[in-house]
């Protein structure tokens, strides 16, 4: 049994999510908290497998869930197949967060702003400070901090930081490269950096998961 977006809310009514883990489309998953406080709702998650019962997020996130099901029947050989044939992007695993740091920061309004997001998105190996963003958008370090703030949403080192800890869960889910090697390539400069950040931003260390979410090591 599967629902997708809202369609939790079905499930539930039905009692299928009694005592079960779920997800539900992020701006819902209070309001399904509150009519049935016998489900455990995680805003987090794209999809939620608890036993034979599936719920996912947003309605694009039930392309994912499907997915993941077909690579259940049928293996991942041929659910990668369905994606390319789809165009989709290869199947996120379930437990990626509903929001990236591209969606939870707002684009900046002003052009300067728009070209630091992104450059230092293609920049990350770098030594990436404060100081060189607000050079690069020509403003002094605190008029840029403000003016970034007021139009994301999030400080620049808190930007840098969610930007370091996507790219490495991208390389931590799809590669076998080694924790350091992959702090070093998303800018933490050490794993212990890396690892303090995971634990902020997704509550569980960089090997933790990767044996969750790499689909080779699992």
């Amino acid at each position: 049994m599967a629902s997708v977006c809202s369609g939790a809310f079905v499930l539930a009514e039905a009692g299928l999510l009694d005592d079960r883990r779920a997800t539900t489309h992020w701006r819902a998953c209070d309001a399904l908290a509150r009519a049935y406080p016998a489900v455990t709702v995680d805003p987090d998650p794209i999809f939620v497998r608890d036993g034979n019962v599936w719920t996912s997020a947003g309605v694009t996130a039930g392309m994912d869930l499907a997915l993941a099901l077909v690579e259940e029947d049928r293996g991942r050989d041929v659910a990668l197949a369905i994606a390319r044939r789809l165009v989709m992007y290869v199947q996120r695993p379930g437990g990626q967060a509903q929001f990236s740091t591209a969606l939870r920061a707002q684009r900046a309004e002003r052009e300067p702003l728009r070209d630091v997001q992104a450059w230092a998105a293609d920049h990350l190996g770098t030594h990436l400070t404060v100081e060189q963003l607000a050079r690069r958008a020509a403003m002094s370090p605190r008029h840029f901090a403000r003016a970034f703030v007021a139009e994301t949403g999030m400080t620049p080192g808190r930007f840098l930081e969610d930007l370091r800890v996507e790219a490495a869960r991208r390389l931590l889910e799809r590669t076998s490269r080694g924790v350091d090697d992959v702090a070093r390539a998303c800018g933490f400069g050490t794993s212990e950096t890396m690892r303090r950040a995971f634990l902020r931003a997704v509550r569980v260390p960089p090997s933790e998961y990767r044996r969750r979410f790499n689909k080779e090591s699992a």
